[in-house]
Formats: structure tokens, C-alpha cells, sequence
């Protein structure tokens, strides 16, 4: 099985920026619990971050051209602003999980609506690194689920 955790802007200054909503990890320390995981529940998975909205709409466009079968976004303030990402996420026929290491619906209200939720099987928001590990297992069994129709 293999899947793509797509990291969006900004992110690669987790550990860095706003410890009070992001915690202390960085964004290697998140590749590599995933990449644990991962390997613990039968998957592959290849992470990706860029702080380029269109760098990321041509990962999303390769990822449905390889015929990934899952993906984890974390689209960071994209989640909010972007219809691109949401239209080159709609491309994708596999399962998609959307996840936030802060609770988005306890912040600004701005951050409260998602671009990307109504396509995705699920949201984990709110639980730092916990959200990716969380999302990571939701995805694996979405993406078996798919794989066996």
C-alpha cells in the first residue's frame, strides 16, 4: 500500500514557530513517527512538504497519475484559502484524510472552515503529532477498505 502525507506551507517550521499551538516537534520528527507507523501497519509512505501552492497541486496531480491509494494532508493555511488545492484534490479516487496538529475549530474563525473537508473521509484536528499517527491508522483502513471494492 502506498501512501502520500502531503505538509503544506509553513510547516517545515514546526518546533519553530508557535509552540503553544504546534507543540516542539519538528516536521522530521513527524516524517519519521509516520514513517514508524508506516511500517508497522504494511504501508509505504512518502512525505512531501512545500511552501509553493502550485508545487503541491503538481504532487497531488503525480499522486493520482502513480495511483497512490491514500493520501494525509496537513495543508496548513491552505486548508482555509486555497479552491486550487481543493480542485487538484478532487482529481484523486482514493481515500484522502485531512489533519491539523492544533484544534482549528478553537482558533480564529477563519480558520473554522476547510476547503479541503468536504472531500476528505475524515478530519483530525487538535492533538499535535497525534493528529498524523491518528490519521495515518484512519487512512490505512480506508484505503484497505477501497482497495478490497
Amino acid at each position: 500500500m502506498n501512501l502520500l502525507v502531503l505538509h503544506g506551507i509553513n510547516l517545515n517550521m514546526f518546533g519553530q514557530r508557535d509552540p503553544a499551538h504546534y507543540g516542539s516537534a519538528t516536521l522530521a520528527d513527524i516524517d519519521a513517527a509516520l514513517q514508524r507507523l508506516a511500517g508497522e501497519l504494511g504501508a509505504r509512505v512518502e512525505c512531501f512538504q512545500t511552501n509553493h501552492e502550485g508545487a503541491l497541486c503538481e504532487r497531488i496531480h503525480q499522486a493520482h497519475r502513480d495511483a497512490v491509494d491514500g493520501v494525509l494532508i496537513n495543508a496548513g493555511a491552505w486548508t482555509h484559502t486555497s479552491i486550487a488545492i481543493r480542485d487538484a484534490l478532487a482529481i484523486l479516487q482514493c481515500p484522502i484524510v485531512e489533519v491539523h496538529m492544533s484544534n482549528i475549530h478553537a482558533r480564529e474563525p477563519f480558520r473554522h472552515h476547510s476547503f479541503i473537508a468536504g472531500l476528505a473521509r475524515g478530519q483530525i484536528c487538535g492533538f499535535g503529532v497525534d493528529s498524523y499517527l491518528l490519521g495515518l491508522r484512519a487512512l490505512v483502513g480506508q484505503a484497505q477498505a477501497a482497495i478490497k471494492k
